[in-house]
């Protein structure tokens, strides 16, 4: 008979297991813990860690333990199948101090399944029937082994996953969130992301400081990307205090310091940022790129406001040659706008030179990308992209 718990705790806190060797050998990329720490945050749960484990039982046991002790909902992934080193089951039994037993109607479900697809049933599979007396199982549509949701008598929650994915996710969305919620998921979560360009991640630290960035709510973190350096600022309601009010008052102490370097918002991409802007004027734009292995045109995609890119050997060999060559890329196109992009292999380094004419004249630009090679090159095209932007802003 399963037990009740003795307290119905709201879960605001959790840590998310991936159990498998192989994960933990690289045999198999592991995608399961970052869409349930993303679908975690995003209602407004804390994920206080996540862990890849191999298929040995006290490993297993010892990490769940850790995880009751620190978060109010411990999930897992993986370790359900019927083979011996499947072991989610008996860890899960051991930390609860439970003796797991076939239960009728699980057995039952899984005979049919063998049966219908005329397979034979072997013993080993009697294991995806087990149960323990706290633990309900969680059907599974898309495979042949139920998830556990398990209850602990201080209101913390254990839940079961299958490895593979088809099978986690259905489970997650269609079974467990609405338990969840119905318990008490999460709280009130603001986040909002500054998108920065021109500066470093370590030169955005150190101006931010180390009291802004090791503060837990709201909560103020640095992250380097590929098109970016984003600042994301993250609340939750406390003691009252609603988590916008936090997130708009640490964003505007972020504002305050970079904000000359802010380009974008949130999910914003170059080409949806210097879209609005243009499309707000009806101009268009021809781009002319040379040794940069066509970085800027491959950045802006498909947009709609670009009207030609053309790749040229050198597109012109002196600072009045690119201004020539942009100029004839918006009179041969019939663009309001011409960009020319040229990168010269500098040391370890890489001199991008930049050119745009339009409405208001000529304007000229020289920066230095970071690095060599292809990535001295890929970064040539974000510093087209942030030389147009700082252009349209100022026009």
């Amino acid at each position: 008979m399963q037990t009740e718990p003795a307290a119905r705790r709201p879960i605001h806190t959790a840590v998310v297991l991936a159990v498998g060797s192989e994960i933990t050998v690289g045999e198999t990329r592991d995608t399961n813990t970052g869409d349930l720490a993303r679908w975690l945050s995003e209602a407004g749960v804390e994920v206080a860690w996540i862990t890849a484990l191999p298929d040995r039982l006290a490993t297993v046991a010892a990490a769940l333990r850790g995880a009751l002790d620190a978060a109010d909902l411990v999930i897992t992934t993986g370790g359900l199948g019927p083979t011996p080193d499947d072991l989610t089951r008996e860890a899960i039994a051991d930390v609860c101090g439970e003796e797991p037993s076939v239960d009728p109607d699980l057995v039952g479900w899984l005979r049919h399944l063998f049966e219908r697809r005329n397979l034979p049933f072997f013993e080993s599979n009697v294991k995806q029937a087990w149960l323990i007396p706290s633990a309900s199982a969680l059907a599974n549509d898309r495979g042949t082994a139920p998830g556990w949701w398990v209850d602990r008598p201080d209101g913390r929650v254990i839940v079961a996953l299958p490895g593979p994915p088809s099978e986690m996710r259905p489970m997650w969305q269609n079974a467990v969130m609405p338990r969840l919620r119905d318990r008490g998921l999460g709280r009130e979560r603001v986040a909002r992301t500054l998108r920065l360009t021109g500066i470093g991640e370590s030169a955005v630290a150190d101006i931010l400081g180390e009291a802004l960035l090791r503060g837990t709510n709201p909560v103020v973190a640095t992250y380097a990307r590929a098109d970016a350096v984003d600042v994301r600022v993250s609340a939750v309601e406390e003691d009252g205090r609603p988590a916008e009010e936090a997130v708009a008052r640490a964003e505007a102490t972020v504002l305050a310091a970079l904000g000359k370097y802010v380009w974008g918002r949130n999910d914003d991409t170059w080409p949806a940022v210097l879209g609005r802007q243009l499309e707000a004027r009806d101009w268009t734009v021809a781009l002319v790129e040379g040794g940069t292995g066509g970085s800027t045109a491959r950045l802006l995609g498909d947009a709609t406001w670009l009207r030609s890119a053309i790749a040229s050997a050198d597109a012109g060999a002196s600072e009045a040659e690119l201004t020539d060559a942009a100029e004839q890329a918006r009179s041969r196109a019939g663009a309001t706008l011409g960009l020319a992009v040229r990168t010269v292999e500098q040391g370890e380094d890489t001199q991008v030179e930049l050119a745009i004419v339009g409405p208001f004249g000529i304007r000229q630009s020289v920066v230095t990308a970071f690095l060599g090679g292809a990535e001295g090159r890929r970064r040539a095209g974000i510093a087209a992209a942030a030389f147009l932007n700082s252009i349209l802003r100022d026009e």
